[in-house]
């Protein structure tokens, strides 16, 4: 995901996969299934994300549980928008990018604007 570094994408994949807050330990556990991380260090990365907007937490006893803030679909979209927001000219990318859609594409892009009240 734009503007996350891989074991913060690691640990997001994790929560949009789960079906309900996790500690900092049910993380570590899925995360170790494939590095060896310590807790501190998903604790860590657990709290950047809260700090920077991606993760709610709440307090569940002496701990805190952790829950995406967004869908993976709505965080994406927010990363695109915030790409296509430093590129300098967003207009002239909008453009190449829509010249470059595929009809399907082309077909989703029309329904989200009908949506929204666009033409």
């Amino acid at each position: 995901m734009h503007g996350l570094g891989d074991l913060e994408s690691a640990v997001m994949d994790i929560l949009w996969q789960a079906d309900r807050p996790l500690k900092v330990r049910d993380a570590l556990e899925d995360l170790n299934k494939s590095r060896n991380l310590a807790y501190t260090t998903v604790l860590t990365v657990l709290d950047n994300l809260h700090r920077k907007g991606w993760v709610r937490r709440q307090r569940a006893g002496r701990a805190f549980e952790f829950v995406p803030v967004d869908s993976r679909e709505a965080a994406a979209a927010r990363a695109l928008r915030d790409l296509l927001d430093s590129t300098g000219d967003p207009d002239a990318v909008l453009l190449h990018f829509a010249e470059s859609a595929s009809d399907r594409e082309s077909d989703l892009l029309r329904r989200g604007l009908r949506r929204r009240g666009g033409s």
